[in-house]
């Protein structure tokens, strides 16, 4: 657990010891890089911050975003008394210790922030823990997770607090944070860092919006390079250092690499390299929650109606690996994983909705045609909503051929069924209801 003090952001360890990205921590909203749309001029927290005015926040984004460095940043900037701790390794009884040591506070006037990184890892218990702290003012929440809090949050603490998506840093702020590294960390500063051609810009693309393993591999890449108090970092340098800060952890590269491979696998129709990939995670000590989240996702994304038993799998081994856990929670996602590797694929539905998407995007609010419009007052009969529509279940089985989209998109087909599985089927009947209307060839 961490308390905040006039010590905070100061360095008691010899600088040394200290991790780059540690050391060069922003203290202050003008040294902070990134997330302009809640910390620039109009920003949520900066208008927070300016009005005096703390409520709890869940800070949701990729690794290395910035969540944790803000929350110290408000907490300064508040003048609050700051505690710390990882869900992880957090218990309720420290919960209530620190709750109980927050009513204190709060008694004699002091503002109280309680910053829990990786809330998504909190039990319900846990989080119950809190809601009457938070509701009554006792504490002041902020939470950092990288996963949707929709998912993993419950309903009443989610409620009580605001989420604040983070996105991953752009380019231009990664080298801004180099630079910055570069200039002013205790270390760097005065050693003479130079680099080859194109190196920087090899560092900033493999850092993929994140500044943690942007500076983590930049400090590994100046202690193999340094000689002398000189540093040259060249195309060799970049390539070790990389390698050696891939190692599998859940906030790193290789995390998402391993997902990319398992996801790719599945959708290749491979068992084998799908249940490999799985073990890996498994073995590195991935969230299983995490895990059955995509097969979720995929279930749709790329098996969809060729096969829709796929999603109601995926949604109970999500139900099952939420109530069993580890380790038999494998076998469950085992199973989900190779009966959707196993099934025929299709990303019709997807494809679908994103079409469906961008004619929204560029057409807008199109008129709804007045016969599919809901007329429950005399008006709006008189009107002529709801006249003309025919009632399909009045028809020969069940269907009459009639227009439904808006005028201007009436010719658009969304939906453009496979021929793989039970998709076909589909395919099959809507040609024969649709014929001489519409067209299903892909």
């Amino acid at each position: 657990m961490e308390l905040f003090d006039d010590s905070f952001f100061t360095q008691e360890k010899p600088p040394h010891l200290i991790p780059l990205a540690e050391r060069v921590r922003a203290t202050s909203l003008e040294r902070y890089f990134g997330q302009s749309h809640i910390v620039g001029k109009d920003g949520l927290v900066t208008k927070m911050i300016d009005n005096e005015t703390m409520v709890s926040i869940i800070f949701w984004g990729p690794p290395g975003t910035g969540k944790t460095t803000l929350a110290k940043i408000i907490a300064k900037k508040s003048d609050s008394h700051f505690y710390s701790i990882n869900a992880v390794s957090s218990s309720v009884k420290e919960l209530r210790t620190i709750i109980n040591s927050s009513k204190d506070l709060t008694a004699n006037g002091k503002r109280v922030i309680l910053f829990i990184d990786e809330i998504h890892r909190f039990n319900k218990a846990q989080q119950d823990a809190l809601l009457n702290a938070v509701e009554n003012g006792t504490i002041t929440l902020i939470g950092a997770t990288t996963e949707n809090p929709s998912f993993e949050v419950n309903s009443a603490l989610l409620s009580r607090s605001k989420v604040l998506v983070l996105k991953s840093l752009s380019n231009e702020d990664l080298k801004n944070i180099l630079e910055n590294a570069i200039k002013n960390d205790t270390i760097l500063s005065k050693l003479g860092i130079k680099f080859d051609k194109d190196v920087e810009e090899i560092l900033i693309s493999t850092s993929s919006g994140d500044a943690r393993k942007l500076l983590n591999t930049l400090e590994i890449c100046v202690k193999m390079a340094e000689k002398n108090g000189v540093v040259f970092i060249d195309k060799q340098i970049i390539a070790q250092a990389i390698q050696t800060s891939a190692r599998y952890d859940k906030k790193g590269e290789a995390h998402y690499d391993t997902i990319s491979a398992f996801i790719k696998s599945i959708r290749g129709s491979d068992p084998d390299a799908a249940i490999y990939y799985l073990a890996r995670m498994l073995h590195a000590g991935e969230d299983v929650k995490f895990i059955a989240r995509r097969l979720i996702i995929l279930a749709s994304e790329d098996i969809g109606n060729a096969s829709p038993n796929g999603l109601v799998l995926a949604n109970s081994c999500f139900d099952a690996v939420h109530k069993i856990g580890m380790p038999e929670a494998r076998i469950i996602l085992a199973q989900c994983t190779t009966y959707l590797a196993s099934q025929p694929k299709s990303n019709a539905s997807y494809e679908a909705i994103n079409r469906a998407m961008s004619i929204v995007e560029k057409t807008g609010d199109l008129d709804i045609p007045l016969h599919l419009r809901n007329a429950p007052t005399k008006l709006m009969k008189d009107l002529n909503y709801g006249k003309d529509y025919k009632y399909a279940h009045s028809y020969r089985d069940n269907f009459i051929q009639d227009s439904f989209l808006p005028k201007e998109i009436e010719k658009e087909i969304f939906y453009k069924p496979s021929e793989n599985g039970q998709e076909k089927r589909i395919k099959e009947r809507l040609e024969l209801l649709w014929k001489g209307k519409k067209r299903y060839d892909k």
